[in-house]
């Protein structure tokens, strides 16, 4: 059947059951059921941040693949050139892969979904906090943590659903959530509009937060990290730097080195470079359906049907000490050659896995330290102070065991020092959902010249890998092009008479 008819049968069926659609958020936490204590606004707020790793029920079900980071991490890194799909699949992840979205696949649906849930959550915490008026530090902190979540939420949707602030900022955003009194059927906000709505919450968020909690709550540090890098997506230079200068000098995070590296995202929690981590425990370890299963198994413990990429490979094969290799892993046969699958070498992706030792559970870094030095390196490379952005590369690689390949001041050969920041990101933040942003935001074409299940229709035989194929779906997508986004939901399209699709 081809996706054509298919989306003509669902939407068929969608008009025929709108009625039922559950398609706002809904919450039997109000502003006159919450407690208005220290207690009573923790366990609000609490409930927000389960909503990034729950299974919660949509649309009268309940799901092991709807959860809010798992569709985070499908939804980003699995429509870049970090990862390659391995085989067909039915789970909707394989529109990421393929990039033949539609406004019906369900893991958009879901996350769209869930992040208004989010919004309408946090909404409801800072109504009440508002309301009862004289906070103090510790309400203070709560409130902060709210606007942090709001504008970080509101960011995520902004980068899946509407064109990259620096493609034009007039385009059509996402819908902006401020209030819990807003009507239901609402317009997008500007591309523009959305980014300093959350600002103006990040900044605010930061202004309140001064009894930071541990990792795995917002705090002023946060707040300030995600600034930095709503500004790298806007190119505005100094303020990215601003930012990451203030996270940096902070002094409540370091960088880890060779010999801890390793540990850093089994132990996301406590490890020194964390700023921002969502918690899971040990009665979070949902099997195959985690955020590991897709891309790691141990024989038993998921799928593994995606991996590494090879032209992310490539990028790091000169430096086989370089310890981010930790992270990658070869599956290999009896006599130490790599398996494949389809004819794609099985490179696993081990960094949503082993904490406490098991190959399903992590707790999923949303900021850390290293990325302040690139946001950093890139502003300073894109404003004319190269050597600067060379040493902050240099801070990095000497703590990623390349201490006897610093840069000293001098971009490699054949690459300009934007270039060698652009390189160094993808390498230090891999699987990390970056990737696929930053290609388009700098105005990139996304290249995937290597065999996978990608290439629609196509079988490995077709890829001259001598030079580089040309004429084939999938494997470059212009950076202009309208796939480079997600469509709106069905369910908001349905619902909301004022929202406008994407083309």
């Amino acid at each position: 059947m081809s996706i054509r008819i298919f989306f003509i049968i669902i939407l068929g069926g969608l008009f025929s059951t709108s009625c039922n659609l559950v398609v706002e958020p809904s919450d039997s936490l109000t502003t006159g059921t919450l407690v208005t204590t220290s207690d009573g606004l923790r366990n609000a707020l609490n409930g927000a941040y389960s909503l990034y790793k729950d299974h919660v029920e949509f649309n009268g079900v309940v799901s092991s693949n709807n959860m809010y980071l798992r569709q985070y991490f499908q939804l980003a890194d699995f429509a870049s050139d970090d990862i390659v799909c391995g085989q067909v699949t039915t789970d909707p992840l394989w529109y990421s892969f393929t990039q033949d979205h539609t406004p019906t696949q369900a893991n958009t649906r879901f996350f769209w979904y869930i992040s208004y849930k989010i919004i309408n959550t946090v909404n409801t915490v800072i109504e009440a906090v508002e309301q009862q008026g004289g906070t103090d530090a510790a309400t203070e902190q709560l409130l902060g943590e709210c606007y942090f979540l709001r504008a970080f939420t509101h960011f995520n949707l902004v980068r899946l659903f509407a064109k990259p602030y620096t493609h034009d900022p007039n385009a059509p955003g996402v819908i902006l959530r401020l209030a819990l009194d807003e009507p239901a059927a609402k317009e997008r906000a500007t591309v523009a509009e959305v980014y300093q709505a959350i600002i103006a919450d990040a900044e605010r968020g930061a202004s309140l937060m001064n009894n930071p909690r541990g990792a795995q709550y917002a705090s002023k540090e946060a707040a300030w990290a995600l600034l930095s890098r709503v500004y790298l997506y806007m190119e505005n230079h100094e303020e990215t730097i601003r930012y990451a200068d203030q996270v940096i000098n902070s002094g409540r995070f370091t960088l880890t080195t060779p010999s801890t590296y390793p540990s850093l995202f089994p132990n996301a929690v406590s490890a020194s470079e964390t700023i921002f981590c969502v918690a899971f425990t040990s009665v979070d370890d949902y099997g195959r359906g985690s955020i590991a299963s897709m891309v790691y198994s141990d024989g038993n413990s998921g799928w593994g049907e995606e991996f590494a990429s090879a032209s992310l490979r490539a990028l790091m094969e000169d430096h086989p000490e370089d310890v981010r290799w930790q992270y990658i892993e070869a599956l290999k046969d009896e006599s130490g050659q790599v398996r494949r699958l389809n004819g794609i070498p099985i490179y696993y992706i081990k960094k949503f896995s082993y904490q406490d030792g098991n190959p399903n559970l992590s707790s999923p870094i949303m900021f850390r330290l290293a990325e302040l030095y690139l946001n950093r390196a890139e502003a300073k490379a894109k404003s004319n102070r190269a050597a600067e952005a060379l040493d902050d590369l240099d801070i990095i690689r000497s703590n990623r065991g390349l201490a006897a390949h610093r840069y000293d001041g001098q971009p490699p050969a054949g690459l300009t020092a934007l270039e060698a920041v652009w390189n160094e990101r993808r390498i230090e933040l891999a699987f990390e959902g970056h990737r696929m942003f930053d290609v388009y935001r700098n105005k990139q074409d996304l290249v995937r010249d290597y065999w996978g299940y990608h290439l629609v229709g196509l079988r490995e035989s077709d890829i001259d890998h001598s030079r580089r194929p040309a004429g084939f779906a999938n494997i470059r997508l212009d950076w202009q092009h309208p796939r480079s986004i997600y469509h709106i939901p069905i369910d908001e399209v349905l619902s909301n008479p004022l929202v406008t699709q994407n083309p």
